[in-house]
């Protein structure tokens, strides 16, 4: 008897690849335990969280954080393009002046949290220009979205690769950068951009814009930003990917820590600042995590109407912080959160705080118990466990943990 063609069941796709940094091998040099991360290979950790953890919040640390999305919108239509796409009015922003923001869905919720710089002078007939830094697992999907809206008079580029990111955290950071390369870093305001000459120039070095054809001026100058992940004061180099490692070998030389994706998570959970993929997924509005500030309703753009009538009506669930009763307990990503014994909400982020020295977590939960101050508890493998709603951040500045 005659068999039939046989019906083979295809291979399942093969993962693609994980992209490396410009700074794989010094993570490589400096022992960093690898892991995968938003389709990147990056370092959790050179040896200790906590160890890491408590240099940035006493003295300084580095971050490789290459790995996020690098992109320039340049052209006459970019700051309407990107108030369009935005929750922030990019026609507001002076040259070097950086702005935090929310890129949302129709209905509302949050695609990604980024940060856009202008990057231009302002002056001559060059359109504007901006640099964007999305999440590194969202870049992709932002750079498409803003090439969806885009007029043929607008440009956006990606870097990756041939930029690299130095973040330089810490109270000793600016000490540190200004003695290494002889910058005055004293003038450049929080979230604020400018370029810092590599080779001192006569008269001291200020920050200037020298142009606005990043990244083309990186060849002798860093373009430093001043914003950070951690809380502390902390400055951002963007620099060119071919000299990242010796760059970043000599930071390590004048005694800054390198910290790995363990340190960054700790430290930005003991301030309160959103993860994404984990504190949103497209499923949450800036109103619900409570970043109404960071929302301007003075312009139009996607999501808005959805965010007007929530704000009307007023969101039914409230991000908010949570320190556990018990300092052994430690939260998770998805626990639920109860009142009594009914389910209320549920864990975005949760785990040790090293300078609190108990459990905190960041949780969505029903507003009428969201109130600072509210008694709540956190189902910990089966075992409720009591917590409190309190203030964020966390760990303010100036906390007596950080001495």
């Amino acid at each position: 008897m005659t068999q039939g063609p046989t019906i083979l069941e295809a291979p399942p796709p093969r993962p693609a690849p994980l992209r490396r940094t410009p700074l794989y091998d010094f993570h490589l040099r400096h022992h960093g335990q690898m892991v995968p991360f938003a389709g990147w290979e990056m370092p959790l950790h050179y040896g200790s969280i906590v160890e890491e953890h408590r240099a940035v919040r006493s003295s300084v640390g580095l971050f490789d954080v290459s790995h996020m999305g690098i992109l320039t919108v340049r052209g006459a239509s970019g700051p309407a393009l990107l108030s369009r796409r935005t929750t922030a009015n990019a026609a507001k922003l002076s040259p070097g002046q950086c702005r935090y923001t929310f890129l949302l869905d129709a209905d509302g919720a949050i695609v990604d949290d980024l940060i856009f710089t202008r990057a231009d002078t302002g002056a001559g007939e060059a359109p504007p220009a901006f640099v964007a830094v999305p999440n590194a697992a969202r870049a992709e999907k932002i750079r498409d979205l803003l090439q969806e809206h885009r007029r043929p008079d607008t440009d956006i580029e990606a870097h990756n690769g041939a930029v690299a990111i130095l973040a330089v955290q810490g109270p000793a950071s600016r000490t540190t950068l200004e003695r290494l390369w002889g910058w005055s870093l004293a003038e450049l305001r929080p979230f604020h951009a400018a370029y810092f000459p590599w080779t001192p120039v006569p008269g001291g070095s200020g920050g200037h814009l020298l142009d606005d054809a990043f990244p083309q001026p990186l060849a002798t100058a860093a373009w430093v930003s001043r914003t950070g992940y951690t809380g502390e004061l902390g400055y951002e180099l963007f620099v060119p990917g071919a000299q990242a490692d010796a760059l970043a070998e000599r930071l390590v030389g004048a005694g800054v820590r390198p910290c790995g994706l363990g340190a960054r998570d700790t430290l930005r959970l003991e301030k309160g600042y959103l993860l994404s993929g984990q504190d949103f997924h497209e499923d949450r509005t800036p109103l619900e995590a409570g970043q109404d500030r960071f929302i301007e309703f003075d312009h139009a753009f996607v999501g808005r109407d959805a965010l007007e009538k929530q704000r009307a009506a007023g969101p039914t669930v409230r991000w908010v912080g949570l320190t556990l009763a018990e300092p052994s307990a430690i939260p998770r990503h998805g626990q639920v959160v109860l009142s009594g014994a009914q389910p209320v909400g549920s864990v975005t982020s949760g785990g040790f705080s090293p300078t609190l020295q108990r459990g905190i977590a960041l949780a969505y939960v029903a507003t009428p118990v969201a109130s600072v101050g509210s008694s709540l508890s956190v189902d910990i493998r089966g075992r409720p466990v009591g917590a409190t709603v309190v203030p964020l951040p966390f760990v303010p500045a100036g906390h007596p943990g950080l001495k």
